[in-house]
């Protein structure tokens, strides 16, 4: 292994995937060696801009040593396969794939091939989330509640608002509560803008999970209720404060009776940092060391599966929901 930086491409430039080429050019582990999107033109400006190559497909395939592929959903499947068969190893933005069947075979192939096939959950690589990660291990958690709201975007998405936003933090409540998930249950609006998820783990530990795109006030935040505190996390702020409740005093103040209660709120120290530029740093060291990557394939499958069948039941009629609930009777 030497010192000398890994070759990036990027598949798909539209939105997210000129955030992808932005860090690659700017990272000192990877030399940005060019772009390729369906749409030759906006691939041609994104490459001028950045100073890299436009390429065909197979070009950058060649030329590459990992990719991030940045496409709709519904491509990632194609896109990732072809890579990881070039012998290219590469980073699938989230939702993993269309199918949980192709994602299992993706993971397979690179299994195969030896190959670094990472999911980008990106809040992993939040400086936030990164220190939560210490702080959990050490908390009795009776609950999790996430908040992930904003108001309509600018731009057209294929994905309804649990495939696009919740799947987010159900990545984190899974990575950060241990054991299964044994019941669940989802609520939405008409048009998939809305919707509300519960979640029972089978340690006893509860999640309740919002998210929306018609809400007037941007929110990215998670709060856990532990047996001696409430922590409560800012992920735009790159915060974590810890409430907690000291003991009750009693005061007797000239034979009158007193209680002073005090409420004691603790704010951890958070370097901050662009959880992209920490992401893709991470998995071109993976690519390069052959060390796991932080999401791989595997939790990538695992969180899809469980945003899919919460995304259905979301979508479902009012109606449909109640028959189940009958026939569970």
């Amino acid at each position: 292994m030497t010192d000398d930086p890994i070759h990036a491409g990027v598949i798909g430039v539209g939105s997210m995937g000129r955030n992808h080429v932005r860090v690659y050019d700017e990272l000192e582990e990877t030399d940005l060696v060019g772009v390729f999107d369906v749409d030759a033109d906006n691939a041609a400006d994104v490459a001028a801009e950045y100073g890299t190559t436009s390429r065909s497909m197979t070009d950058l395939l060649d030329t590459a040593d990992i990719v991030s592929i940045a496409v709709p959903t519904q491509f990632h499947y194609e896109n990732a396969k072809r890579a990881l068969q070039a012998d290219v190893d590469v980073l699938v933005e989230k939702p993993f794939v269309a199918d949980p069947e192709k994602g299992q075979e993706l993971i397979d192939i690179a299994d195969e091939r030896d190959l670094a096939l990472q999911v980008g959950h990106i809040e992993r690589f939040n400086p936030a989330v990164q220190t939560l990660r210490d702080l959990v291990e050490d908390l009795d958690i009776h609950a999790v509640s996430t908040e992930r709201v904003g108001p309509p975007i600018d731009r057209a998405i294929d994905d309804s608002v649990v495939m696009d936003l919740m799947i987010h933090d159900l990545d984190i409540v899974l990575d950060i509560i241990e054991g299964d998930v044994v019941s669940y249950n989802s609520v939405g609006t008409p048009g998939g803008r809305y919707a509300n998820a519960n979640l029972r783990f089978d340690s006893g530990v509860t999640a309740s999970l919002t998210t929306s795109r018609v809400t007037q006030e941007k929110v990215r935040g998670l709060t856990i209720s532990a047996e001696d505190c409430r922590v409560k996390i800012d992920y735009i702020d790159q915060s974590i404060e810890i409430h907690r409740s000291s003991v009750p005093e009693h005061i007797d103040d000239d034979s009158v009776v007193r209680h002073r209660h005090e409420n004691i709120v603790e704010t951890l120290t958070v370097e901050q940092a662009e959880p992209l530029k920490s992401e893709l740093s991470s998995f071109a060291n993976a690519a390069k060391t052959g060390a796991d990557p932080v999401v791989d394939g595997q939790q990538g499958l695992r969180v899809l599966k469980l945003t899919k069948s919460l995304d259905s039941e979301a979508q479902s009629e009012p109606e449909d929901n109640l028959k189940r609930s009958a026939d569970a009777d």
